[in-house]
């Protein structure tokens, strides 16, 4: 695939980019790591500016990018070292909210092209709610682009005020899943032995263990299909505020629940379930729900945010925190094997659908090109 802006009229030298991570989630730190990745290739010169342990879980020199320590702050040395980050870019491309605040802070009155991809939607309350309203039309209205991962999020960007938004084309990169692998039954229950699930139906939830992730409505419907035999076991990949009142719950009401804390091996434990569970949760792209797609694994959401514009018609949806719906559908699907292979077989053509990793650099890529040619020569 060509590159433009490499060899644009008004630009000797290849294009120099700094891609700035701001909360550092699982989601937006790989998505990174993936655009080096591939525009590296393409010839661009890659600046990373994020926490020094972020590197080191995903490697953004080893793909050929720049790495530059930027602690997660609004703090005036952090944004110096952003603004010296930047001095010499031709584009900056921020990746969330709190990192879009920070790069604009840092450009502040430069002409540099300024791109903020908005991979979550934030939720506050309160007076909270009217700061995180100012920071979004900040942010919203200092970007030259801003690329949304969901109609959802493009809307709420135009609505505070964004001069182009845009619906990004963001893939799943690819998270050690081995497609050529034929033999997966072994690794398969290899996990399910570990967790305590041989003889019993596995289910699979993930995410941080934050209020807005429907953890209660889950744990409501566990209550209710606990009566099985055997009763499916669910186990929580993540980490967050609400692991206490959680664990608490499971046992104060003996649930057939586990929480694993935050782990590395998340597309195998996937693909390990029975079941995936999506009670809720602010992600535009739910990486659970790709994950459990591209794995060949049923997945029950709630039909919540962008989700069912995510999923189609490759998911059992069901109402946000109605548990018994959410039960239901569990139920219903560990009893009838033939709903499962047709959830299986609408998810794989449904994943057939999501960009690729190289369609989402192009996309960015063209972006890029037309921010910086359209830009008059100083």
């Amino acid at each position: 695939m060509s590159h433009v802006s490499s060899h644009s009229p008004h630009r000797q030298s290849p294009l120099r980019t700094v891609q700035v991570l701001g909360g550092g989630s699982a989601v937006s730190s790989a998505h990174v790591r993936s655009l080096a990745s591939g525009l590296v290739a393409r010839g661009v010169r890659v600046t990373v500016c994020a926490p020094g342990e972020t590197d080191g879980v995903y490697d953004f020199t080893g793909v050929g990018a720049q790495h530059i320590h930027v602690p997660r702050s609004s703090d005036p040395a952090s944004v110096a070292t952003l603004r010296n980050a930047c001095a010499d870019a031709d584009l900056v491309h921020a990746h969330g909210l709190h990192a879009g605040f920070r790069a604009t802070l840092a450009l502040g009155g430069r002409r540099t092209p300024l791109v903020v991809t908005w991979h979550t939607r934030s939720y506050a309350e309160g007076a909270r709610a009217h700061l995180l309203r100012l920071l979004e039309r900040r942010v919203a209205k200092a970007a030259a682009v801003v690329l949304g991962t969901s109609s959802e999020l493009v809307d709420r960007a135009r609505s505070r005020g964004a001069r182009d938004a845009r619906l990004a084309a963001v893939a799943l990169p690819a998270l050690r899943r081995n497609d050529a692998d034929e033999d997966t039954d072994r690794p398969r229950s290899k996990a399910r032995a570990e967790l305590g699930a041989t003889d019993r139906p596995l289910l699979m939830a993930v995410g941080s263990l934050d209020r807005h992730r429907g953890y209660d409505t889950l744990l409501d419907a566990a209550r209710e299909w606990r009566g099985l035999d055997p009763a499916p076991l669910l186990v929580i990949v993540g980490e967050g505020p609400l692991r206490g009142v959680l664990q608490r719950r499971i046992e104060d009401e003996e649930l057939p629940v586990r929480l694993v804390g935050r782990r590395d091996d998340v597309s195998e434990l996937i693909a390990a379930a029975d079941l995936a569970l999506l009670p809720g949760g602010p992600e535009a792209r739910s990486v659970l729900a790709q994950e459990a797609l591209h794995a060949r694994v049923p997945l029950v959401a709630a039909a919540v945010g962008s989700v069912p514009e995510l999923v189609g018609d490759a998911a059992e949806l069901v109402p946000c925190g109605d548990s018994a719906a959410l039960a239901g559908a569990v139920v219903r699907l560990l009893a009838h094997p033939d709903l499962c292979e047709e959830l299986k077989d609408r998810g794989a053509r449904q994943a057939a659908t999501w960009p690729t990793e190289d369609e989402t650099v192009a996309q960015v890529l063209s972006v890029y090109d037309e921010l910086t040619q359209v830009r008059p020569l100083t």
